[in-house]
């Protein structure tokens, strides 16, 4: 049986675009569909699936998978001065498309996440929230390739300004200033693929079409491996973790991101010592079996050890674990290293892009 939400006067936008399941929360949980209608002090929630609302005033907001939109108030009024928009993005990804809010005053939008205030001038932007509250603000440009406006981020001791197209700047606290502006060597189309909401109409099947590279220096073959004579895990500490336990929706490209300019605000600092054993085999710079840090899936297999990470491009690497490597991951401007039992003479670099 559909839950009908009870009629409110003050509507202020509508679900428009709907992928897998999602829900908004008002006086009770209501799920969403298209076309369900969007009032304030509306909870809007995904969790396998992905939302975009479209409002009165033509600004859309797009949600991905796990992310969570308060609306605290919108206030639509033919006179842009009477106007008035208070969303905050409380966690997971969301891209922010102005429309006709870039002739609201600016002191009658209100953007924020747990760790910051964002104001606006005719700006499209994305913006992602960790589950800690550290966000990361990017700038996206107009059709033009030009900035599509103005973003000033500000906590309660200092702001950024970013005006330059894919400029980003990341807050950790509210009580700390924002990381310094970095611009982005990404693209467009990797932004939009990362909030797509409805699938294309014709999807074609091209294996061609993925950039996937692949060193396989063993000729090693998944096939070969006898999973029911295998001893894989001869420590207590190995966890049993194979192809079947990925979660492709644990690996959020914009988080990645998030977690590098952290790095570069920070400056120069040690290389984080995250070392495990699986059947002897010292790993060191991600977790074994999925790591959604690094975003990088370690599968231990007799003496093959199998990096992959699937995040915009997929890319895997297979070597021997009974020598030593040093395993770099350069995707779309962000860098993984993977050590091999320690320090090696033998270095794999795999370098994408999708520019």
């Amino acid at each position: 049986m559909t839950v009908v939400p009870p009629l409110h006067a003050d509507t202020i936008g509508d679900i428009t675009e709907l992928q897998g399941f999602g829900r908004v929360v008002r006086d009770q949980p209501y799920n969403a569909e298209i076309d369900f209608d969007i009032n304030s002090l509306d909870n809007v929630q995904t969790a396998a699936g992905r939302i975009a609302i479209t409002f009165l005033d033509e600004s859309t907001v797009k949600l991905t998978e796990n992310s969570e939109l308060l609306i605290n108030e919108y206030v639509y009024n033919p006179n842009p001065d009477k106007s008035k928009m208070a969303l905050q993005f409380a966690s997971g990804t969301i891209r922010f498309i102005s429309g006709n809010a870039n002739k609201l005053n600016k002191k009658n939008i209100t953007l924020s996440t747990p760790t910051s205030q964002i104001f606006v001038q005719g700006t499209d932007f994305v913006c992602t929230v960790d589950l800690f509250g550290k966000s990361l603000i990017i700038l996206l440009p107009d059709e033009f390739g030009n900035a599509s406006g103005e973003i000033v981020v500000q906590t309660a001791v200092g702001q950024t300004i970013l005006n330059k197209p894919y400029q980003a700047t990341t807050t950790s606290l509210y009580e700390n200033p924002p990381s310094k502006p970095v611009t982005l060597d990404i693209t467009l189309d990797l932004i939009d693929n990362m909030l797509i909401v409805t699938p294309p109409k014709e999807q074609i099947a091209n294996q061609e079409q993925q950039q996937t590279a692949q060193a396989d220096y063993l000729e090693f073959n998944d096939l070969d491996v006898d999973l029911l004579n295998e001893d894989f895990f001869e420590e207590e500490e190995d966890v049993s973790f194979d192809e079947l336990d990925i979660d492709l929706l644990s690996t959020n490209f914009l988080e990645d991101l998030l977690d590098v300019l952290d790095e570069l605000d920070v400056g120069d600092t040690e290389e984080e010592n995250l070392t495990n054993f699986s059947s002897g085999i010292k790993v060191t710079g991600t977790k074994i079996g999925q790591d959604t840090e690094t975003q990088i899936t370690t599968l231990v297999q007799g003496t093959q050890v199998k990096l992959m990470r699937l995040v915009n491009q997929n890319a895997q690497v297979i070597v021997n674990g009974d020598q030593s490597y040093t395993v770099i991951f350069i995707q779309d401007g962000v860098s993984r290293t993977v050590q091999i039992n320690g320090a090696a003479t033998s270095s794999i670099t795999i370098r994408q892009s999708s520019g």
